[in-house]
């Protein structure tokens, strides 16, 4: 039987429509994989507010923010430019540590990895977290869209391709090859940068809003 996970992004919802999308999906447990869980803009998204209402309506919280967060205290997780290399994150033993805690969730839980952003491509969860996850064996990846509805991982990915300008097949080129430059792209819009604590360039506010 295939498992699921499901990610979600808190993005500027009521807390009433962030639970009601998380019960239309049957959620049982949101793992929090903000690197700060705070938000100055959507304060009822603070980590203490956020858990009291999930547990009121016995969904159970788990932070896992300094395990999979899209940040790092670790310098050697930074290129030159301040920016974090998920590469070198995911190879840490915190971030391994949180992908087994992970696994073994959804064995006995239906788990939605929670962050900010609407959109999972503008986001760590699936840019680095899903990358990591994305071939698990019997593992169906599912992400929670603004309007209520999911989409497959690997419909994410097609979408990636068409983000990096990649979806016509390259004949030099395995399609496995060409997802993860699309996934290197990607990241290089998205990742942390040190120098942009307020906003990255976009619009978003990662100081207030976990990444």
């Amino acid at each position: 039987m295939s498992r699921k996970l499901y990610t979600v992004g808190h993005s500027v919802h009521t807390l009433p429509r962030f639970i009601d999308l998380l019960k239309r999906h049957r959620i049982s447990a949101v793992c929090d994989v903000r690197s700060t869980p705070y938000s100055r803009i959507h304060p009822h998204f603070n980590r203490e507010a956020l858990r009291e209402e999930l547990k009121r309506h016995k969904i159970a919280y788990v932070f896992l923010g300094e395990e999979l967060g899209g940040r790092s205290s670790d310098p050697s997780c930074y290129d030159a430019d301040g920016r974090v290399k998920y590469g070198r994150l995911a190879e840490s033993d915190a971030f391994q540590h949180g992908l087994v805690r992970v696994r073994e969730g959804i064995e006995t839980h239906r788990i939605a990895l929670m962050c900010a952003e609407k959109d999972p491509l503008t986001c760590h969860r699936a840019v680095l977290i899903c990358r990591h996850l994305r071939n698990d064996k019997d593992l169906s990846i599912l992400h929670i869209l603004d309007d209520g509805q999911t989409e497959p991982h690997e419909e994410s990915e097609r979408r990636l391709l068409r983000l990096a300008r990649m979806e016509q097949a390259d004949l030099f080129k395995e399609k496995e090859e060409q997802i993860e430059e699309a996934y290197e792209h990607q990241e290089r819009r998205i990742a942390y940068r040190v120098q942009s604590a307020r906003t990255n360039g976009d619009g978003r506010d990662d100081a207030a809003d976990g990444v």
